[in-house]
C-alpha cells in the first residue's frame, strides 16, 4: 500500500440539522440532528470505512463532503469545517457556492449504492463515462474517447460494450460503469456510499477487489460507507462507527474487530453472521448419505 501519512481531507466539528416543517404555514416544528460534531481526517491512499445503521448519519456525512446537501435541502443548517488539502493548501469547501465548488468537484467523486438508478437509462455507456469529462475537463473529443476506452478496460469491461445501455448489463457490471465514471476526472478522493449492498455476495467480493486494485494503482483515498462491518473489514485501513449522528469510535480496522471500545461497535460485531463448523459438518454428512443412495 502507498504512503498514508499525509492528510487529504479534514472534517472538524461538522454538525448538520434538517428542519421539519408542519402546520398551515409550514413553520419549523422540529429538527433532525443528522450529524453531531463529527471530527475526522482522511489520509492519502487510505480507505476509511464508515459504518452505522440506517439513519446514523453516514450518508449525510458523505454528501456534506461532496457539498451537495444544500442542492436538495436548502434549509439545512450546517456548521463546522470540511477542508480539502491540496498543494500544501487547505481549502474549506463546506460553504462554497455551486460555481465556487466547480474547480474542486473533479477531485472528489462518488460511487452510488444503486448501480442502476444512478445511471441515465437513456444514455449509452460511453456517454455516461464521458459526461464528467465534458463538464470538468478541456480534453478534445478524441482524447475523451481514448480515456473512456481506457477506463472501461481498467474496470474490466470491453470497448464493444460501450455502445450499450445500462439495462443491458448485470448489477455488478453496472457498478463497474459507475466506478469508471467516478474515475474519469482523476479524483483524489472517492466517496463510496454502500457501493456493494445491492449486489450478490459473490459480486460484492469482485467489486471490493476491483476497488482495492484501483486504489493501489492510483493512490486513491476512499471513504467507504456501509452498514455492515463484515463488508468494510477487507477493504478498510481504519473504521469509524456512527450512531445517531455521532462518530462514537474510530480505530485501525484490526483494533475495531479485536478490541472494540464502544458498546454499539460491540453490538455491530455481534450481528456479523458467524460460521458454524458443526452445521457444515452435518451438511457434509448429509451430502455423503445422499451420494450413497
Amino acid at each position: 500500500m502507498k504512503n498514508k501519512n499525509s492528510e487529504i481531507l479534514k472534517i472538524n466539528e461538522l454538525d448538520i440539522q434538517f428542519p421539519i416543517f408542519g402546520g398551515v404555514f409550514q413553520k419549523t416544528i422540529s429538527t433532525v440532528h443528522a450529524v453531531k460534531k463529527v471530527t475526522l481526517s482522511l489520509m492519502k491512499g487510505e480507505t476509511l470505512g464508515i459504518v452505522g445503521e440506517s439513519g446514523s448519519g453516514k450518508s449525510t456525512l458523505g454528501n456534506a463532503i461532496l457539498n451537495v446537501l444544500r442542492l436538495t435541502a436548502p434549509d439545512v443548517e450546517i456548521s463546522g469545517k470540511v477542508s480539502l488539502l491540496q498543494n500544501n493548501k487547505e481549502i474549506e469547501i463546506l460553504n462554497l457556492s455551486r460555481s465556487e465548488m466547480k474547480p474542486y468537484r473533479k477531485h472528489i467523486q462518488m460511487i452510488f449504492q444503486d448501480p442502476y438508478s444512478s445511471l441515465n437509462p437513456r444514455m449509452i455507456v460511453k456517454d455516461i463515462i464521458r459526461e464528467p469529462l465534458n463538464i470538468n475537463t478541456d480534453l478534445s473529443q478524441s482524447e475523451k474517447n481514448e480515456k473512456v476506452d481506457w477506463l472501461l478496460d481498467k474496470v474490466g469491461l470491453s470497448m464493444e460494450q460501450s455502445n450499450r445501455y445500462p439495462h443491458e448489463f448485470s448489477g455488478g457490471q453496472r457498478q463497474r460503469i459507475g466506478i469508471a465514471r467516478a474515475l474519469a476526472t482523476d479524483p483524489a478522493i472517492i466517496i463510496a456510499d454502500e457501493p456493494v449492498s445491492a449486489l450478490d455476495v459473490s459480486i460484492q467480493a469482485q467489486i471490493i477487489n476491483l476497488m482495492m486494485d484501483l486504489q493501489d494503482e492510483f493512490n486513491l483515498s476512499i471513504l467507504f460507507i456501509a452498514h455492515d462491518l463484515s463488508v468494510v473489514k477487507h477493504i478498510s485501513d481504519r473504521v469509524g462507527v456512527m450512531f445517531s449522528g455521532e462518530l462514537v469510535e474510530i480505530q485501525d480496522t484490526n483494533q475495531i474487530f479485536n478490541h472494540p471500545k464502544h458498546d454499539y461497535t460491540k453490538e455491530l460485531l455481534r450481528a456479523i453472521p458467524q460460521p458454524d463448523p458443526k452445521g457444515r459438518a452435518e451438511r457434509k454428512v448429509q451430502r455423503l448419505k445422499i451420494n450413497d443412495l
